[in-house]
């Protein structure tokens, strides 16, 4: 009697860590069953793959949804959609919304608007503030918890924490890998004068390579002084890459599609404060330097740190613009960009979207094509030619950095545990979303 499955994925080019190859994918109960030739077996649903290459779900593990409190320009519904066009299958959303996530009520209010709204899976990162720090451990393990995020310079929100005393309580009480935006806020202070106004191209020289180096280095030291685990967010500067190259024992490693993309001071010439964002998009010097470290292995994942504002937020003038730009539905296509221009591999890109996500934060049963995992899925057409547009983007803000690029390769289609939620560019069903599980969690 023939195997009998909910889903099998036809003929496809499979990535994951065996390599690439063409397999059949069987589907039973959300999760991976079978992988190889199926030809024989019976399921509910069948997609013909053919022509498509498989990847495991993206993973992106840094994104600002909005909700609650600035629904204005997002909102969890909303970025999920924009999530699983590209490519998404699980988000970690950031802390730094009103009220800011701190506490367990403010954690489980976030869990309960996205269950079964957002399209995709997802955590939320707790804000780590002076206040909280006691509860810290407790807040590590609750469901929907990604573990501690820590913002050493001001961006947008109020989770400030700016003195050595209170990161060095922080992170001594830390047992999951936190996450850390890394300026240092005294140097940005005294830096105030380098703004010149109405000049968005003046951002990199306020926010200058040596802010940035300042909080690494702190960070770094108090987590080999404590032996605990940090993620250092958006690295944009050669000087870190150098640093963290011969500090990895507790330090993992983001970078960005923005600041591997972009170039200042080009993209400020073309795009304005549309361009402005925390740490800034840095010179061509800053972005070769993140390419390197990225083929040496230094990068362990990668995040768009999707931060969506209005085009009336944006036309402030600078300074008073908003800083922050769309990326979590153009992460995939910007980065298959990359793999056809010969810039990174497609094994590589999955490490860092999926294989590395799952490593470095012990998710459970999610970024990898292997059975017994979730049936998460990122189905791209590598010779598709796409010019990306403002509108098509789902966000609420409803605008891209990318408006008017063309890129090679696209998603055909995305999955999660076992649904196709996207498929050529239309929202499949109602949204089933529910919370990312983790080794380290309750």
């Amino acid at each position: 009697m023939a195997d009998s499955y909910d889903l099998i994925l036809k003929g496809g080019a499979v990535v994951n860590h065996d390599g690439t190859g063409q397999r059949d994918i069987g589907v039973r109960i959300g999760r991976i069953a079978a992988l190889g030739d199926l030809g024989a077996a019976k399921a509910a649903e069948t997609i013909d793959c053919a022509g498509l290459h498989i990847l495991p779900g993206v993973i992106d593990s840094q994104v600002h949804f909005r909700e609650p409190g600035l629904m204005h320009k997002e909102d969890l519904e909303t970025g999920s959609r924009g999530a699983v066009l590209g490519g998404v299958t699980a988000v970690f959303e950031m802390p730094n919304t009103n009220p800011l996530t701190t506490s367990a009520e403010t954690l489980a209010a976030k869990v309960a608007a996205a269950r079964h709204r957002m399209f995709c899976d997802f955590a939320f990162y707790v804000g780590g503030t002076r206040e909280n720090v006691d509860q810290i451990p407790a807040l590590e393990r609750l469901e929907g918890s990604a573990g501690i995020k820590v913002f050493m310079g001001s961006s947008t929100g109020n989770l400030l924490v700016d003195d050595e005393a209170s990161l060095d309580r922080i992170i001594g009480r830390i047992s999951r890998r936190a996450a850390f935006h890394a300026e240092d806020e005294a140097r940005l202070i005294s830096r105030m004068g380098e703004r010149r106004k109405g000049d968005a191209s003046s951002h990199p020289v306020w926010r200058d390579p040596e802010a940035a180096m300042i909080a690494t280095t702190q960070l770094v030291r108090l987590a080999e002084k404590h032996k605990r685990r940090v993620h250092v967010l958006h690295v944009s500067t050669a000087e870190e890459m150098a640093f963290l190259a011969d500090h990895k024992a507790f330090a993992t490693v983001e970078v960005t599609p923005h600041h591997l993309t972009l170039v200042a001071p080009d993209c400020c010439d073309r795009l304005g404060t549309y361009a402005q964002m925390n740490p800034p998009v840095r010179d061509e010097r800053h972005r070769a330097a993140i390419w390197r470290a990225l083929e040496q292995g230094i990068v362990d994942v990668l995040g768009s740190d999707h931060a969506p504002h209005t085009h009336e937020e944006k036309h402030h003038e600078y300074p008073g613009s908003h800083s922050g730009m769309t990326g979590v539905q153009t992460l995939l296509p910007v980065m298959l960009d990359h793999v056809n221009a010969g810039r990174l591999s497609l094994a590589r890109l999955i490490d860092l979207t999926s294989h590395g996500p799952q490593r470095i934060f012990n998710i459970r049963g999610k970024g990898r094509i292997a059975a017994g995992w979730d049936a998460d899925f990122a189905i791209v057409d590598l010779k598709r030619r796409v010019t990306i547009t403002n509108g098509m983007i789902a966000s609420r803000c409803g605008w891209t950095p990318y408006d008017g690029v063309t890129v090679t390769g696209f998603p055909q289609g995305t999955i999660v545990r076992g649904r196709r939620v996207m498929w050529d560019g239309a929202i499949l069903g109602a949204a089933k979303g529910e919370p990312v599980a983790f080794l380290e969690g309750a």
